[in-house]
């Protein structure tokens, strides 16, 4: 017998996060939704219980992690296509001191041959974030310059700044004029204000940020949290809801946020080799930690435990928003979950298809 969405949340929680949140949309209707668990659960590393422990809703904010890097990729699509930038221009045209051999393309498919992280925080304890983004931009390619596809958040991070310089402006304010701000995106937001935090999902417990208790309301990975809380591969919180829209808007072409074209290369198979998957431009194709059975969909995923899977052959789109890491990383069970969420949708896909198509929210 088929599994509920409900169910599949109710069997992961608390076992494999506090919280979880998914939606399931197909051909622009939302045919199932399922909320469980609790946004505070923990107090510190060990697992103590909370004395407040405020339930998820449908409408609960998450650290997005690295689904952020989708943002940073449309806004980046959105300046190629008002010609501010090319994919294939020597990104040290804009960026000083830059590999000539580095691209925009080469950061968006993680060809680049830049390491995978760099944590700056430990490297400069004392710097301010403009000295450590600067920092950050020198570091030295130690990898073979366009393959194989070697994942890097120092890549997506000097991917945002290339959008800054050529934006004119802070990608924090980019991601709202050209993304959120258009698609009416208003709980998708960098640094999320007091009059979200009652909403927003806890994550780790880290013992060198001020404050006790986990982590809530300040993004959860470290470097882009050493560098202000803006950047181009992490710093993102977002509800289910406003991440559904997105998918919607790229499944069915990018309008009113990128032409189709735009679209049709950010999910064409930029032909990088040696990862498990297909890389496009700032998204993984049949990603098999995330897409389950959904094979040829696209998306991407979030440390923290968040996915976002795009298939529009099944006219499908699938959000996963959970706090995996709270009140540590490490914990089993999220890739298992991603995929029983896949597999509830492609059920839906073949008995929901045909209904007439709404608006996701």
């Amino acid at each position: 017998m088929p599994v509920g969405l409900e169910a599949i949340l109710a069997d992961a929680v608390p076992r494999v996060c506090s919280a979880a949140v998914a939606l399931i949309a197909v051909n622009g209707s939302v045919a199932a939704g399922a909320v469980a668990g609790e946004l505070v659960r923990y107090t510190d590393a060990r697992g103590t219980l909370a004395a407040h422990r405020p339930p998820a809703r449908r409408d609960s904010i998450f650290d997005l992690a690295s689904i952020s890097k989708l943002f940073t990729t449309v806004v980046l699509l959105s300046l190629a296509e008002e010609g501010r930038l090319h994919l294939d221009e020597p990104v040290a045209a804009r960026i000083e001191g830059t590999d000539p051999r580095i691209t925009l393309r080469r950061l968006l498919t993680h060809t680049a041959g830049l390491p995978a992280d760099r944590r700056i925080d430990r490297e400069l304890p004392r710097a301010d974030a403009e000295t450590r983004l600067a920092a950050l931009l020198r570091t030295p390619i130690i990898h073979p310059v366009g393959g194989p596809c070697l994942y890097s958040d120092v890549g997506m991070i000097m991917a945002g700044r290339l959008a800054e310089l050529a934006g004119g402006a802070r990608l924090d304010a980019l991601v709202r004029d050209r993304v959120t701000g258009v698609l009416g995106l208003s709980d998708t937001v960098y640094r999320p204000d007091g009059s979200r935090l009652a909403r927003v999902a806890a994550t780790e417990w880290k013992a060198e940020r001020p404050g006790p208790g986990c982590v809530r309301g300040e993004v959860h990975d470290e470097t882009a949290y050493a560098l202000g809380g803006v950047a181009g591969h992490a710093g993102l919180f977002s509800t289910a809801g406003d991440l559904l829209t997105i998918g919607e808007v790229l499944r069915k072409g990018g309008e009113p946020v990128l032409r189709q074209e735009s679209v049709a290369e950010m999910v064409r198979d930029q032909g990088a080799e040696g990862a498990p998957f297909r890389q496009g431009l700032g998204v993984r194709i049949g990603d098999p930690a995330i897409v389950g059975p959904l094979t040829g969909a696209y998306g991407h995923s979030g440390f923290t435990g968040t996915s976002l899977v795009i298939d529009p052959a099944r006219r499908l789109t699938v959000v996963l928003l959970t706090n995996a890491v709270h009140p540590r990383r490490g914990g089993a069970g999220v890739r298992e979950l991603r995929h029983a969420v896949a597999t509830k949708a492609a059920r839906l896909a073949l008995t929901e298809s045909d209904r007439p198509a709404t608006h996701p929210r």
